[in-house]
């Protein structure tokens, strides 16, 4: 497989500049046409062994399905974060969720066994 078939077109993008470190906002398309986000950090780094500076990235990749959920939950924390007021937990709908109930009883072997 060719690399420029693995690279996705950028449909749009933004940098923030942030101290030591700017984060990069790509929206790009999948194959069969849909819209994800892919969220970089990138930190200068100076290497003492190389003696040059060098960009360490870590990246994560959001897809449409996710957003609100995401959006929901980053904007939670950054409200606890300037305020120190926890956000009123709602119940949980048991059926909505994809986690399994699972204690941690059920991982002991099985003494019979």
């Amino acid at each position: 497989m060719d690399h420029k078939e693995n690279v996705r077109e950028e449909i749009f993008s933004r940098a923030v500049r942030a101290g030591k470190r700017t984060y990069f906002f790509d929206v790009k398309k999948t194959k069969s046409e849909e819209l994800y986000l892919t969220i970089t950090e990138s930190k200068k780094r100076f290497s003492n062994e190389e003696g040059k500076f060098s960009y360490e990235k870590h990246k994560l990749f959001l897809y449409k399905e996710d957003f609100d959920k995401f959006a929901l939950g980053l904007e939670e924390v950054v409200e606890f974060i300037k305020t120190g007021q926890k956000p009123i937990e709602e119940p949980e709908n048991p059926q909505s969720s994809n986690f399994s109930d699972v204690s941690f009883e059920d991982l002991k072997p099985d003494p019979e066994a």
